[in-house]
Formats: structure tokens, C-alpha cells, sequence
């Protein structure tokens, strides 16, 4: 079960801008993450390099805590919304949840459950 703490230091990382420090400090090895239903992306190297991908193709990215986290055991649920914006064009706003399962003081899953009207609009 992680620590409140713990989990204050990752909103704090998040929502500083620092998501591939956020991954590399918070997650397992092993992790996973899961767009949705969609097959999961599995190993923190990978997890890394996926976000450095996706931070390369906005100008910026901002995080915003929505919500305090709900701790039920080695699960944590966030609400974040995320601003995007893009080299050219307008901004996009994307509201998530993300279902993440800790062990210890450590982020192994993850499922960032959103409507994918919001990346479309």
C-alpha cells in the first residue's frame, strides 16, 4: 500500500511537468499501462519512451490535479485533466481517470479510463 506521501510526491511530479521523471521514479519495471480497453504497454523503459513520444509532438503539456486521489489499499484512482497544446492549432483538453495499482510504494498497473470524444474534438 503506498504511502500518502508517496502518492503526493507523484501528483506533485505530474502536475510539474516531469512525466517521464514520473515514470521513471514512480513505476515498477515491470509496469504496464492501458489506454482504455487497449492492449497494455508493459515495461517502464517502454513506458518512457512512449511519453517521450508524446511529449515530442505537443509544444507543451500541463497536468491538473482534478481531485484529491482515492486510496482503497494498493489501489489509487486520479481524476487529471490534461492541456495540450499543439505546435499549430487549438489547444486540447482531456479529462482522465486513471485505475492504478500500487505495490508498495510503486505504480505496477495502470488504466487511464476517458472519453476518446475529447481527443477527437
Amino acid at each position: 500500500m503506498p504511502s500518502n506521501h508517496r502518492i503526493q510526491s507523484f501528483v506533485e511530479t505530474v502536475t510539474s511537468g516531469d512525466f517521464v521523471g514520473a515514470i521513471e521514479r514512480f513505476y515498477t519495471p515491470g509496469a504496464s499501462m492501458r489506454e482504455n480497453m487497449a492492449p497494455p504497454r508493459v515495461g517502464r523503459d517502454g513506458l518512457v519512451a512512449w511519453e517521450r513520444g508524446v511529449m515530442g509532438a505537443f509544444k507543451s503539456i500541463e497536468a491538473e490535479l482534478v481531485a484529491p486521489p482515492a486510496v482503497a489499499g494498493d489501489h489509487v484512482a486520479v481524476l487529471w485533466r490534461f492541456r495540450f497544446a499543439p505546435a499549430e492549432g487549438p489547444e486540447r483538453v482531456l479529462e482522465e481517470i486513471a485505475w492504478q495499482r500500487w505495490e508498495g510504494d510503486f505504480i505496477a498497473e495502470e488504466q487511464f479510463f476517458y472519453d476518446p470524444a475529447q481527443i477527437a474534438a
